[in-house]
């Protein structure tokens, strides 16, 4: 990429132009600082010193992964709209639509996980799940989980929810009037997307850094960390080389009459047996 030529289309609006990509390429970065890849506070833990495996740990760890998420489709809107191309607009008018769709439903389903931990921060709802495999959230938070993972594949504009760039429709999409690394951010963007949302998931409904099981907390907590992540990423790669692409209204209808209400029905169930375990 870094050895191709950059083309700029002369109608484009170039200010613009240029600066998309790294819209969508910072907040990736950034929603880094909160994920806790080991135990943070406590005894000592690497060569007698105490360290934290965290960058930024405050309250509102869960809230800002939210927030750059929803910041990161401007990048893909913007696109859109400065290359001057109707396949370009389109792209970025499909992802703002589609962000709609599925963002209600991620947050409703997170908000279940937040209310069994007690915290938004990311730190805490791993402290939350200590112990055994049993002990981590994905057993009482299936459905939540369920349609976190559905809603992070249509964040990640990954088949079958790639609706932005459908090769077949619109040429690239919002991608149609970008090369050499202007493109590339775009892509490395995407697949570092895809290793931070698969932390995300392995934080929130897996243990995070956590051993499954007790007796292997010998293991450094960023090698389980990592291994959960490398089984999402193949999870999101094995879904794009398996299911077929929907089309734009299924997906619509995915997200309004499926996962939201699913996410708010899981949300109100969550609360009740909160409200009456506590």
């Amino acid at each position: 990429m870094l050895s191709k030529e950059d083309l700029i289309p002369s109608r484009a609006d170039k200010p613009v132009f240029r600066l998309a990509p790294y819209i969508i390429f910072i907040p990736a970065f950034v929603v880094m600082a909160v994920l806790p890849f080991g135990p943070v506070g406590g005894a000592p833990n690497l060569f007698g010193y105490r360290f934290d495996y965290v960058i930024a740990n405050f309250d509102a760890g869960l809230v800002l992964f939210l927030a750059m998420g929803a910041i990161a489709v401007y990048g893909i809107v913007l696109a859109g709209w400065s290359s001057n191309s109707n396949f370009s607009l389109l792209g970025g008018l499909r992802a703002g639509a589609q962000m709609i769709s599925y963002e209600l439903a991620m947050g409703f389903s997170v908000v279940g996980v937040m209310l069994m931990a007690g915290s938004l921060s990311l730190v805490d709802i791993v402290n939350g799940q200590a112990g055994n495999f049993w002990n981590w959230y994905f057993i009482p938070q299936v459905v939540g989980g369920l349609i976190f993972f559905v809603a992070t594949l249509a964040e990640l504009n990954r088949t079958p929810f790639d609706l932005a760039e459908a090769e077949q429709e619109l040429v690239a999409g919002y991608l149609t009037e970008y090369s050499g690394m202007r493109w590339g951010l775009f892509m490395f963007a995407e697949y570092v997307n895809m290793v931070v949302v698969s932390a995300i998931v392995s934080t929130l409904y897996f243990g995070g850094w956590r051993a499954p099981l007790t007796v292997l907390d010998f293991i450094p907590g960023p090698i389980w960390l990592f291994l959960k992540i490398c089984v999402f990423v193949f999870l999101y790669m094995w879904v794009r080389w398996t299911i077929f692409r929907y089309r734009y209204n299924q997906l619509m209808s995915v997200g309004w009459k499926i996962l939201l209400p699913l996410s708010i029905v899981n949300l109100v169930v969550t609360a009740i047996i909160v409200s009456v375990t506590s």
